[in-house]
């Protein structure tokens, strides 16, 4: 069963949380590649100086303000695509990061997604991720709830167990100030083999 946009409307912890163990399903060339979401982080409103919406409302970050269950894509670091999922109410800009899947569906077209590397190096990052199922540009503000013609949603599964979750400070805010940079917003599968080495 698709997840449902009141599940993204919910606040951007609850949903962060939630979705490990959620199953993430890119239609390409008439096949499903699909992951098990295994680690997600938080970005929460324009206070949180750790998230895009802190500068303002831009063109950027633009789909942040509209409403939950939208793709936030954006390239980083002049080389990556990073795939987030909008929360909470419109106008109130919160996204969850997808950090890494576990593959399940479509590994082979995965693979050659990213230039042959396999096992714990397919899916484990957000920039891995999004080159795996060729999440791009293309994808911003794309309707994850939509009922017809969608090419990327997301699926409910298995619930993660609380004493199987994890949590820490986020990756990649070296330069954020406190307390942003140390709030424990990241969360994910204790133990599972596909989880980004940074811990």
């Amino acid at each position: 069963m698709r997840l449902s946009r009141d599940f993204f409307a919910q606040d951007t912890l609850s949903v962060a949380r939630l979705l490990l163990g959620k199953r993430l399903v890119r239609r390409w060339n008439g096949q499903r590649l699909s992951g098990c979401i295994v680690e997600a982080e938080a970005y929460i409103g324009q206070d949180d100086l750790g998230c895009h919406a802190s500068v303002g409302r831009t063109a950027r970050n633009e789909v942040m303000f509209g409403p939950p269950g939208r793709a936030y894509v954006y390239f980083t670091y002049g080389m990556h695509w990073m795939f987030n999922i909008v929360t909470e109410a419109q106008e109130f800009a919160a996204a969850v990061l997808i950090r890494a899947l576990e593959p399940l569906e479509g590994i082979p077209a995965m693979k050659r997604n990213r230039q042959g590397r396999t096992g714990f190096d397919l899916c484990s990052g957000p920039a891995k991720l999004a080159q795996a199922l060729l999440i791009t540009r293309e994808l911003n503000s794309a309707d994850l709830c939509a009922k017809r013609g969608a090419e990327l949603w997301l699926e409910d599964g298995p619930p993660i167990p609380d004493d199987k979750v994890a949590t820490s400070p986020r990756i990649g805010l070296n330069n954020t100030p406190e307390p942003w940079e140390s709030v424990p917003w990241r969360f994910y599968v204790r133990d599972n083999l596909f989880v980004s080495k940074a811990r």
